[in-house]
């Protein structure tokens, strides 16, 4: 699965980011409530903004229309969303949401461009657009410490980054990749030169290993649970053992910074119900499960439910409440990125990210 929320942000590269950062630039100045909703016009998408119909005040007791697009398929990185819709606390703070799919455009795009309000996206995507012009920010991580790293089939015997020596990586077509697998070799003295890199596309872990491909990068908390349940047994090469540069936040919740001028009162109701949610998500992982099964009937309920529980801890994990993001962790791994010449220029962090928008730190 990793690979399929990965390749929704990377694979469109510049493109994707430049024809944001070209409908951003058509939307015009205006940020009074009243004009919400022209920059999805300006994309061309020919649909209509969410912030749009919920731009001006409402009346009474209606509710102001958001749409929150995923990264990719609806997973256990995404259950406090859905929690804080199906529970009613969008609905408390006087929002209707709708969560989306993001189709080929990407995310990021919509998010970018107005024709979702809000997105959940990754600490790399934010870094990359910003460096070109696009203006997104973090709002919360949704996961404090990354959980991603390289897995294999445990009798492929990679257990450290020099077993990658002789072995082929499959992955999804990212620059990303090649940089972070060198990366952990040199810190292991092992030879880069030595791998194999093939393109699997679409294909999971379990497809992908089980015909030429030795080992993947994936998120443990899915296909990592999903082995546990199948009793596939693998070993994991995780990214923070080997650099503290790149415990990056993987995924967060994002948003541009028309809508935070624009619309900050809608941020703040957004971002308040989502933090109950995931607090939801955090305190009460079978309940918080069984919303994410009711509301996408089609995921595998066993999986959901083991990977809810092995994830619900490591939303907050050592931070002072859930979503908190620090500066340092943003301006090292863009550093990361621009030593490794995947930012053309450093990155300004202080602008990727805020947490103005988290409730107040919980005593």
């Amino acid at each position: 699965m990793v690979h399929k929320i990965r390749r929704s942000g990377w694979t469109a590269a510049l493109t994707t980011v430049l024809i944001a950062a070209l409908a951003l630039a058509g939307c015009g100045a205006k940020n009074d409530e009243g004009n919400a909703g022209s920059a999805a016009n300006g994309a061309g998408n020919g649909g209509t903004n969410a912030a749009a119909n919920g731009g001006n005040a409402a009346a009474g007791d209606a509710l102001k229309e958001i749409k929150v697009v995923l990264d990719w398929t609806p997973n256990t990185n995404h259950t406090g969303l859905y929690v804080a819709r199906d529970k009613g606390f969008f609905e408390q703070h006087g929002l209707k949401v709708d969560i989306i799919q993001p189709g080929e455009a990407g995310a990021d795009t919509m998010i970018a461009t107005g024709a979702a309000d809000f997105g959940v996206s990754y600490q790399e995507g934010v870094t990359q657009a910003r460096i070109q012009g696009v203006p997104l920010v973090s709002l919360a991580a949704v996961i404090q410490h990354n959980t991603s790293g390289f897995a294999s089939p445990a009798d492929k015997n990679i257990t450290s980054p020099k077993a990658f020596e002789g072995k082929t990586y499959g992955g999804w077509g990212s620059p990303a990749e090649p940089a972070v697998i060198q990366s952990l070799m040199e810190e292991d003295k092992g030879d880069f030169k030595k791998v194999k890199i093939a393109n699997i596309g679409d294909a999971d872990f379990f497809t992908a290993t089980k015909k030429n491909i030795d080992f993947a990068w994936i998120f443990y908390g899915w296909d990592g649970v999903a082995a546990e349940l199948k009793g596939e047994k693998i070993n994991m090469v995780y990214l923070t053992d080997y650099s503290d540069k790149l415990d990056y936040y993987t995924p967060v919740l994002a948003t541009n910074e028309k809508m935070i001028a624009g619309h900050k009162d809608t941020v703040e109701a957004f971002m308040a119900a989502a933090a109950e949610g995931y607090r939801f998500a955090i305190d009460h992982p079978d309940e918080a499960a069984d919303v994410l099964i009711k509301a996408v009937p089609e995921l595998n309920a066993d999986l959901v439910r083991a990977s809810q529980e092995w994830l619900s801890p490591r939303y907050q994990a050592d931070a002072p409440r859930w979503g908190e993001q620090k500066l340092a962790v943003w301006k090292n791994y863009a550093d990361w990125m621009y030593d490794h010449k995947l930012l053309d220029k450093p990155l300004d962090a202080e602008k990727a990210f805020t947490n103005d928008f988290l409730p107040e730190k919980e005593n």
